[in-house]
């Protein structure tokens, strides 16, 4: 049974060689891109202990009933193949060869090479060196002796919501079609189905819409109501496809549809004990494509914790490290598989509307995540996003996990919390934010009649006017925007002195500001700007180097008092209320968790 396709590079999705396979020093070898092939000269050297093309081993063990593994590989010429093992063991990686032999052939032939060995630790792979000129390698895949007896029913149901992504959505939706739904002879064909929930309303839904593929109108309330809505489509629809498991993809990745694949048979073989499994896919960056952002996550009661962070997956110590599982508590919906068995009337997400609802759903269901090499999406890196209603949300709805899933966050933890965000938004002049960290609070202390008598899309919009709203430079008065300024307070430091200058001064607030000359102003990123940037600064431009576009902050003391009496009225609001907010939306949570309540809050029975 083929478990694992080998893989190339491909334009357009992802062109790390590294990722893919590894050529020694002065190994001449030309790839393909026509027939998806590599072309050897003699003597030159190929591994591909890589992310994309290594086995993770140890897991399939672990997790499935998989039996003797081996590999087909489909060559021409005369290779010397290798077969071996690689882990990570005692801070470096340990590698044994398992089996050797040479071929040769002049015509293209298919070879299965076994990997007969007592015990499987880290990952399989192999290597191929050329003693013929010319030789060809034309790919293969991972095959292993599976019972049919064995095999669990899979279907996967993909949930996206989506919001004006057309660009991503649509070559998602044609890398799918193309490589599964409708491809007869793929092993996935009919068991594979797409929902998507089109918060936007701009999606042409006539157009998209067949038996495969099924889009609705949703209103837009946020990733919480559109990954809701696909659940309550996918329940509806079970009598024509009955999904064994919901697999939930963000709209704006980028997907290699083999992940999907290897996703599915790793759930068709599971083991009986591993019946609820999650399997999880890694975030990867679209900038540097072969540096991985997350592979699976903590709480940690609101200091997220993300595993395997800035692994380098061009390496081999980083493919094994990635193998070593720890402590995991949920994996985020740009990627995350899940049985459709734990979703039903009564345990739907909560309705938060962003930031949260992944986290809280896998607290409330997950007991065994699987993470594998070469299961992930490519997705923007965090640190290039900024949007500045999102402090509202993410106070507000850790407030609401935390009282969910974690009874020792105190009344002291909270009021930390909320000290820091608040004294960093001062910092940066964002007033505005410091208003909507409050009324996050506020929204908490109301509890479960907030969520059920507030329409989420109507209070969505009334937060983000109430924060910052970038806009193209040429349209701010008064502020221009140099590019050397921005790149030298991304460079900024200090030093001791000078820091305990901030200190004492609490960042210059004490001390007169900096007289400006024109409209040259300080210059910094929106997203990754820190204290030392606003040091004595009257006004600074807030700039998004992607988008070009910003929002300016000025410095006020009268407008900090005021924040400052506001926070001690909320310090007070708070002892007062606190306790018995976190009792009471975990005694009542169940009124705004189950389908007739998001039935009614989607609108579902108008659209």
């Amino acid at each position: 049974m083929n478990i694992q396709n080998l893989l190339m590079p491909k334009i357009g999705l992802c062109t790390e060689e590294k990722m893919f396979f590894r050529k020694v020093r002065g190994s001449e070898v030309r790839f393909s891109v026509a027939d998806n092939s590599l072309e050897f000269e003699n003597k030159a050297f190929i591994s591909f202990d890589t992310y994309f093309n290594g086995l993770s081993i140890e897991k399939w063990k672990k997790y499935t009933n998989i039996g003797e593994v081996s590999v087909v590989l489909y060559l021409k010429g005369c290779f010397e193949v290798n077969l071996f093992s690689s882990e990570y063991s005692g801070g470096k990686v340990v590698q044994t060869i398992i089996y050797s032999q040479v071929i040769d052939s002049e015509d293209k032939r298919k070879y299965i090479f076994k990997y007969d060995v007592y015990e499987s630790k880290g990952i399989f792979s192999f290597s191929l060196k050329a003693l013929k000129e010319n030789s060809q390698y034309y790919g293969g895949y991972y095959d292993a002796e599976i019972d049919d007896c064995d095999k669990n029913d899979v279907n996967i149901a993909i949930n996206i919501c989506t919001f004006k992504r057309e660009k991503y959505l649509l070559r998602n939706i044609n890398a799918l079609k193309n490589f599964i739904i409708e491809n007869k002879n793929h092993p996935m064909y009919g068991h594979l189905q797409i929902f998507i929930s089109d918060n936007g309303q701009t999606l042409p839904i006539k157009k998209l819409n067949d038996n495969n593929i099924h889009i609705v109108k949703n209103k837009n309330v946020g990733g919480a109501g559109g990954f809701t809505r696909g659940l309550i489509e996918i329940m509806n629809y079970k009598e024509i496809y009955p999904a064994t498991h919901v697999l939930m993809m963000d709209d704006d990745v980028i997907i290699e549809p083999e992940a999907l694949y290897r996703t599915y048979i790793m759930l068709c073989y599971r083991k009986k004990e591993f019946d609820d499994m999650f399997i999880g896919g890694a975030m990867l960056r679209i900038d540097r494509q072969n540096i991985q952002i997350e592979s699976g996550a903590s709480w940690n009661a609101g200091k997220l914790i993300s595993n395997k962070t800035n692994l380098n997956m061009s390496l081999l110590s980083s493919c094994l490290i990635n193998e070593i599982e720890e402590y995991v508590e949920f994996n985020a919906w740009w990627y995350c598989c899940m049985p459709m068995k734990l979703v039903n009337d009564n345990n739907l997400p909560l309705p938060i509307f962003i930031r949260g609802d992944d986290l809280e759903y896998g607290l409330r269901n997950m007991k065994h995540l699987v993470l594998l090499n070469g299961i992930c999406v490519w997705h923007e890196a965090f640190e290039n996003k900024y949007s500045s209603f999102l402090q509202y949300y993410i106070l507000r709805n850790l407030l609401y996990d935390n009282a969910l899933h974690f009874e020792q966050f105190k009344l002291f933890d909270f009021l930390k919390k909320l000290y820091m965000q608040t004294a960093r938004e001062l910092v940066y002049y964002r007033y505005k934010n410091v208003d909507l960290i409050f009324k996050g609070v506020e929204d908490f202390f109301d509890g479960v009649d907030f969520l059920k008598e507030n329409d989420g899309e109507v209070l969505h919009k009334m937060i983000m006017d109430s924060g910052y709203k970038p806009q193209p430079v040429e349209k701010l008065e008064n502020v221009a925007f140099h590019n050397h300024i921005y790149n030298e307070s991304l460079k900024q430091s200090e030093g001791k002195i000078r820091k305990l200058i901030r200190f004492i001064t609490i960042n210059g607030y004490l001390l007169p500001a900096k007289s400006i000359k024109g409209k040259t102003v300080k210059v910094v990123s929106m997203a990754q700007c820190r204290p030392i940037n606003f040091f004595r600064e009257p006004v600074v431009l807030n700039y998004d180097l992607a988008s070009g576009k910003g929002f300016v902050t000025e410095k006020s003391l009268k407008q900090s008092i005021l924040c400052l009496i506001k926070l001690l009225n909320l310090t007070i609001k708070s002892i007062l209320k606190f306790n018995n907010a976190k009792k009471n939306f975990k005694n009542r949570v169940s009124e705004v968790t189950n389908k007739e309540f998001w039935t009614e809050y989607l609108d579902m029975k108008k659209l």
